[in-house]
């Protein structure tokens, strides 16, 4: 190769060089010729030194530099022989590589700069260039230069874009199965391994085995219904170098719904949030008699006979049908719509009170994916009352304390509990019967159960607290009110007897009325039948004025006559006629005042057994004073014996 230092050129002056050009190329050509010949001829100078010797014993350099080695770095010495007294020879660099070195006496070194960084990754690994020796301006040697540059870690892994692009997986993907590769590249020809960012939350999806291949593995099933899009943190690293460089990628993967859903009937109620399996409602729709027969559309709670497919990015379509319960074929369903209907076919005279069905709904394409409802239709009667309280008034305490909630309570230590009672119903017991304050109250509330609550620790103490229940039948609208009195007591207040006694009354106020109305009725029953004794009595004591009546504070039973057999006198008054019968009395001596003395031959009183024995069928009836026996009338001879007492005194008192 023939050295730019002994190209003609160089001899020719820059005057004749202008001259020769001036009349060939206008001034604008001529001037940047001239600028690239200066520019070339200060290449071909710096290329070249001046040394002291022979171009001989010259041989080609075998050498090597670092990559981002500073400028000036030693390269190389040049093997030139040399005699005393030889004149100068001229070296110079040429080749493709030549301006990464330059001459310094007998050596070689590296020629960069700060702005102009040795980088094997983009130079190459090998710089070539050539050693010329001029004698005389004539080339008389010329060696190669080949000097290796060292790689020098200073490169981390890249990803290849096209390897970490976003992802479509279909959520029924095969567990272990390898989903896709990720590719990281090193300039510096590092080996790299791959991983999995732990810290992720969808990192558990996924695996990789390999960890110098990049083969991501699914770990564990996807599902389309609980995450649509997942991330997933790689890392590239480099494992065979002290520095360990790496680099990180974000790989976003969209999940694709498969048909792995079965239908679910609405509304959905999830059994978890973490694991969503969906819950079919219990439809209840309520039908009258009048209605049983008619062709109706049944509406029903919580919502109408509605589902859906259970893979929403798939949403097959379903058909409904009746699977049991409907065995005297009163209901049509719509398979399209899921809308139930009650036929007016029907040929028995009545239905049951609750009619139980069983809905399903299945997958056109695929009738082993269904679900089942539970339906229950009711029929009822005519509503004729509306609920009603057993008592207007309901009388509870509470007791004042730290605690948020408290029950309140009876007088009788027993929970206090509002009902209303509807008698339509045979048992009393309605359903749809919801209890509310009216209006309501931030202190107290009341449970469908009819249990109040109160919130103990905003009460005062000693107050008292008058709230009006209302209960409604949700199905009639209808609707009844009772007063709850509560009675706020203090911590440790023992409860009062008195409020004891008042609620046992207003407990028991019906059946306290009954009772006493029952004691009312037959206390004038009692009332009445002691006056018509009383009547009577007086009323035959006016029919027999003349009959004597013995008065007195001490009586006795004497006999008017001893001479009178017993059995004919057992009791006499006054005289005897003579013949043996008694004397009916002259006058009465009721009311009558005086002295009476008693006759010392009276004989005593006759026995009681033998006062039974004479008045056998005689029938007995009260005086005002004593006992009177009335024998029926059997002969004409007599009507009516009397027996008297009658009361003599002496007046001494004997």
């Amino acid at each position: 190769m023939v050295s730019p230092v002994c190209s003609p050129l160089m001899k020719v002056s820059h005057v004749h060089l202008q001259t020769r050009l001036s009349g060939l190329v206008p001034i604008q050509m001529r001037m940047l010729r001239l600028c690239r010949l200066l520019l070339w001829q200060l290449a071909v100078r710096a290329s070249c030194h001046l040394v002291a010797g022979l171009c001989r014993g010259g041989s080609d350099i075998f050498a090597s530099v670092r990559e981002n080695s500073p400028k000036g770095q030693f390269i190389s010495n040049i093997s030139i022989g040399t005699d005393p007294g030889a004149r100068p020879v001229r070296l110079c660099l040429t080749g493709r590589n030549a301006d990464w070195f330059y001459l310094e006496g007998r050596s070689i070194r590296l020629n960069s700069s700060a702005s102009r960084v040795l980088d094997r990754e983009v130079h190459g690994s090998v710089l070539k260039a050539e050693l010329t020796c001029y004698e005389h301006d004539v080339m008389q040697i010329q060696n190669r230069i080949l000097v290796e540059i060292l790689n020098v870690n200073d490169n981390k892994p890249v990803f290849l874009q096209e390897s970490i692009q976003p992802l479509s997986i279909s959520e029924l993907a095969a567990v272990d199965s390898v989903l896709f590769s990720v590719k990281a590249v090193d300039a510096d020809g590092d080996e790299i391994r791959y991983d999995i960012d732990r810290s992720s939350a969808d990192t558990w999806f996924f695996r990789i085995d390999v960890p110098n291949s990049g083969e991501v593995v699914l770990n564990k099933p996807l599902d389309f219904e609980s995450r649509t899009c997942l991330q997933l943190v790689l890392w590239a690293e480099e494992w065979n170098t002290v520095e360990r460089f790496n680099v990180s990628a974000v790989l976003t993967i969209n999940v694709q719904d498969g048909d792995d859903q079965y239908p679910h009937f609405l509304p959905c109620m999830l059994v978890s949030q973490s694991f969503p399996v969906c819950m079919n409602p219990v439809y209840t729709a309520n039908i009258s008699h009048k209605h049983q027969f008619q062709d109706k559309v049944l509406e029903f709670s919580p919502g109408p006979i509605k589902a859906q497919d259970g893979d929403r990015g798939i949403n097959c379509p379903l058909t409904y049908s009746i699977l049991s319960g409907d065995e005297g074929g009163r209901f049509v369903i719509d398979n399209r719509t899921g809308e139930l209907r009650i036929t007016g076919g029907v040929k028995r005279p009545r239905l049951p009170s609750t009619i139980k069905l069983n809905i399903m709904v299945c997958q056109v394409d695929d009738p082993l994916k269904y679900s089942v409802a539970t339906v229950l239709v009711r029929v009822l009667g005519e509503n004729m009352f509306p609920p009603v309280f057993n008592r207007t008034t309901f009388k509870g305490f509470i007791i004042q304390n730290s605690s948020p909630a408290s029950i309140v309570s009876t007088y009788g230590n027993q929970v206090l509990q509002v009902q209303a009672l509807d008698p339509d119903f045979s048992d009393g017991l309605n359903q749809n019967i919801r209890y509310f304050l009216l209006p309501p109250s931030g202190l107290y509330q009341v449970t469908q159960e009819g249990v109040l609550i109160g919130r103990t620790d905003q009460l005062q103490a000693f107050d008292r607290h008058v709230l009006q229940v209302v209960a409604r039948d949700e199905e009639s609208g209808e609707e009844a009110s009772a007063l709850v009195d509560v009675e706020v007591l203090q911590r440790g207040q023992a409860v009062p007897r008195g409020a004891f006694m008042e609620q046992q009354l207003f407990a028991d106020v019906d059946s306290r009325l009954a009772v006493l109305v029952s004691a009312v009725v037959l206390l004038m029953v009692l009332l009445f039948f002691l006056f018509v004794l009383v009547w009577i009595s007086r009323r035959s004591q006016a029919q027999n004025p003349e009959e004597p009546v013995s008065v007195g504070k001490r009586a006795a039973l004497v006999h008017s006559d001893p001479s009178v057999s017993e059995s004919q006198s057992l009791f006499s008054g006054g005289t005897s006629s003579g013949h043996g019968e008694p004397s009916l009395p002259s006058e009465s001596l009721h009311g009558r005042e005086g002295v009476y003395t008693r006759r010392p031959s009276m004989p005593p009183p006759p026995s009681s057994q033998l006062f039974l024995r004479e008045t056998a069928g005689r029938r007995p009836f009260q005086s005002d004073l004593c006992t009177v026996l009335e024998k029926p009338e059997g002969g004409a001879h007599t009507r009516t014996q009397w027996a008297h007492l009658r009361l003599q005194v002496s007046p001494e008192g004997t």
